[in-house]
């Protein structure tokens, strides 16, 4: 089973995708979408679009895992970041019927045990599972491949892949 994690952003989206074989977890590929401040955001959430389709295209997941939206501060940076969450979802539900969402807490929980970790012990705990050298860079891509391990950790792949 291959599963694409995504972490969404409008300036910088994480993805992240992993194999689960036999109960053992691997690296696929990670990285990030980067688009230009420079662009405005309709040409930005289409660079968006294009470059998740290709992802799908090239990795052909089973499930894709996306962060759900959390911001409390910024309400202008959380209405661009949603504009491309909503991008990245329709581009899924196009592409791959297998779609999931998981709160941060969730994530946080799934990864270290704890709901109120911090950043920097999640990293460490995707890094710890996938047997990597670093943590991956940049941070929204270690966050992809936590949510893409919160999903074959949740245990809603027996729920969905029934035979």
């Amino acid at each position: 089973m291959i599963v694409l994690g995504i972490d969404p952003g409008l300036a910088t989206v994480g993805y992240g995708v992993i194999e689960n074989q036999n109960q053992a977890v691997s690296v696929v590929d990670y990285g990030a979408i980067i688009t230009s401040k420079d662009e405005n955001t309709a040409v930005r959430l289409a660079m968006i679009d294009e470059a998740v389709c290709k992802l799908i295209e090239k990795f052909k997941p089973d499930a894709v895992a996306i962060e759900e939206l959390f911001f409390n501060t910024n309400v202008t940076t959380g209405i661009k970041v949603a504009m491309a969450r909503g991008v990245l979802l329709a581009a899924v539900v196009k592409s791959c019927s297998q779609l999931f969402e998981y709160t941060p807490l969730q994530v946080k929980q799934a990864m270290v045990g704890y709901g109120r970790a911090d950043k920097k012990q999640v990293q460490e705990m995707v890094r710890i599972i996938l047997k990597l050298k670093s943590i991956p860079r940049p941070d929204d891509a270690a966050d992809a491949l936590a949510i893409a391990l919160t999903h074959i950790q949740s245990g809603r792949l027996a729920e969905t892949f029934r035979v």
